[in-house]
């Protein structure tokens, strides 16, 4: 169920490496390839009176798989991301409690 937000990333040049990138996740967290949402979002960034793109940002909500799975799923976002020729990536993990995250109105701790 980890949810990916790319911001920073074309969606065209995303999905060049979604299916090896989601291939890989889906191993490092041993789940399945329909477990993973990616998104991209199409942003701008405003400063000093002026407008650029965004700098290449992904956003992983997820329940906390330990450092481990956490290290290497970052090494394979950034790794991926890199090879469609942008030269930084950062990646921010947002941990979802299990008593906070509701599928159909139903706690997730309650499934």
């Amino acid at each position: 169920m980890p949810h990916l937000l790319f911001r920073g990333v074309e969606a065209e040049k995303l999905a060049e490496v979604s299916q090896q990138l989601v291939e890989e996740l889906a191993e490092i967290c041993a789940c399945g390839t329909d477990n993973f949402t990616f998104e991209c979002l199409h942003t701008t960034v405003v400063l000093g009176g002026d407008t650029t793109s965004s700098f290449s940002f992904i956003q992983v909500g997820w329940f906390e798989r330990g450092d481990e799975v956490r290290d290497l799923f970052a090494e394979a976002v950034t790794r991926r991301v890199k090879s469609l020729g942008i030269p930084e990536v950062e990646v921010v993990f947002i941990p979802y409690e299990e008593k906070a995250y509701y599928i159909d109105g139903v706690r997730c701790d309650r499934l």
